[in-house]
């Protein structure tokens, strides 16, 4: 059984129940179970190999899995392509795209969905596009090739290309790769809007002080969700260190949370 904290009532953006999803024909997600509020951010907490990936693949329905997930109270696997992908959209690691297309090119991409086959961007896909490049500070370079842009460049592109579709559910997987500091920063920035909004956000993250930002946090070890509650509850960072076997401290910073490493904790190495 996963422990779930119940939240307050709100309508249910993304639901999950007993899903089940191997790799490489060795099963990572065990009988997982899940309610995520809509117009909030729930971004998904553990150690590497916990499957935290791979529930945000079954979420994304990217990756076969068993079990029921449902999107807007509609079971996602029965949505036609184009509606699912209007509802939902997905920003992946490592994402790629042909280097000689121009930025402005990559994120019309985002605008995919609300176009008739062969169609023209109209008025509103160009809006679009140009409002995802300006919040992520990335329209100066619109008429640049992507394979001109370094790592953090290129993150910020493939984001505004997910913000493009104006979907009312956004998944990303490890977003702030190849991003500074003050541009993650920026990232946070972009989903206190977008909540502020009524967006709903689901992100993988490794950088724990930023994740306590969020609404919600689903903190993961083995394939199996340990917790799931409101991220300033006590119990939800007991839960996040025990994840991390204890080697993290929590500890409140001015208005906000802060994750460090536990020195008492941390294993001894003898110096070279």
């Amino acid at each position: 059984m996963n422990a779930i904290t119940k939240h307050e009532s709100k309508p249910v953006a993304i639901s999950a129940e007993n899903v089940c999803a191997s790799l490489s024909g060795k099963q990572v997600l065990f009988d997982l179970n899940l309610q995520l509020s809509a117009g909030q951010w729930t971004c998904i907490l553990g150690p590497n190999g916990a499957g935290k990936s791979t529930l945000l693949k079954a979420l994304a329905c990217v990756l076969p899995h068993t079990g029921r997930v449902s999107l807007l109270g509609n079971l996602i696997e029965s949505l036609p392509h184009r509606v699912r992908a209007q509802q939902l959209a997905w920003l992946g690691q490592n994402e790629t795209s042909a280097d000689d297309l121009t930025v402005v090119d990559v994120v019309m991409l985002g605008r995919l969905p609300h176009q008739a086959w062969l169609a023209p961007p109209n008025e509103k896909d160009w809006k679009a596009v140009e409002r995802a490049l300006r919040y992520t500070q990335a329209w100066d370079w619109r008429n640049r090739p992507l394979g001109q842009l370094s790592g953090g460049e290129r993150q910020r592109v493939l984001l505004a290309r997910a913000l493009a579709v104006e979907a009312q559910v956004l998944l990303m997987d490890e977003p702030l790769a190849n991003l500074d500091p003050p541009h993650q920063g920026d990232w946070l920035c972009v989903v206190e809007d977008l909540i502020n909004q009524g967006t709903t956000v689901v992100s993988v993250l490794h950088e724990i002080t930023i994740a306590l930002h969020a609404d919600a946090l689903i903190v993961m070890r083995d394939g199996r969700i340990t917790h799931h509650g409101l991220t300033h509850d006590p119990a939800t960072h007991e839960a996040v260190k025990a994840a991390f076997d204890n080697r993290i401290a929590i500890h409140a910073l001015g208005n906000q949370w802060v994750a460090l490493p536990d020195m008492g904790t941390q294993p001894n190495v003898a110096p070279h």
